[in-house]
């Protein structure tokens, strides 16, 4: 399913985070809502140390990319927030790319992303993005919220998480 909506032109970044969570929670597929999704090389190192069945969907269009030139703010921001290798390089990446996404669940990354006015979003905002998309039902998405504590290594705290599934359980 390719992107629309004026998503085409997003460059979508990932970072190992959201494709290793949402493999667990068999939701990768939400990913096939963007035309591609870059993973920096690093990314998918650490993907394939972890959860390399992630890096083998069909479904979704990932594409590798090779080490970036990181020297300047992203050298910096890694400094001021103490990011690791695969962060750094999607960081890089983005700041590279006019109209970029950067999807992460760390949250020293995405405040790096917001000071760099780079837009972020995580794993729950995916599943969130999936109702919205009609991509999966509000009653699908309210599961899979509810099985991250069992089903992923997504760390989120129980009162936070309880919290978004009530504000998705009222959405209409």
């Amino acid at each position: 399913m390719g992107a629309t909506n004026g998503q085409d032109s997003l460059v979508v970044i990932a970072d190992a985070g959201p494709l290793i969570h949402l493999d667990e929670l068999a939701a990768l597929d939400l990913l096939g809502d963007y035309r591609q999704v870059l993973v920096p090389d690093a990314v998918w190192r650490e993907v394939e140390r972890h959860r390399p069945e992630a890096l083998q969907s069909s479904r979704i269009c990932l594409s590798r990319q090779p080490l970036q030139d990181t020297a300047g703010l992203a050298d910096a921001l890694t400094a001021m927030y103490t990011l690791h290798a695969g962060e750094r390089e999607a960081l890089a990446l983005c700041l590279a790319q006019p109209k970029s996404l950067l999807l992460t669940d760390d949250t020293a990354a995405r405040m790096a992303a917001s000071v760099s006015g780079i837009d972020a979003h995580g794993t729950v905002g995916l599943l969130i993005r999936a109702v919205r998309r009609r991509l999966r039902s509000k009653e699908e998405v309210l599961r899979l919220l509810a099985d991250i504590p069992r089903r992923s290594t997504l760390h989120i705290r129980p009162s936070f998480l309880a919290d978004i599934i009530r504000e998705v359980d009222e959405s209409a």
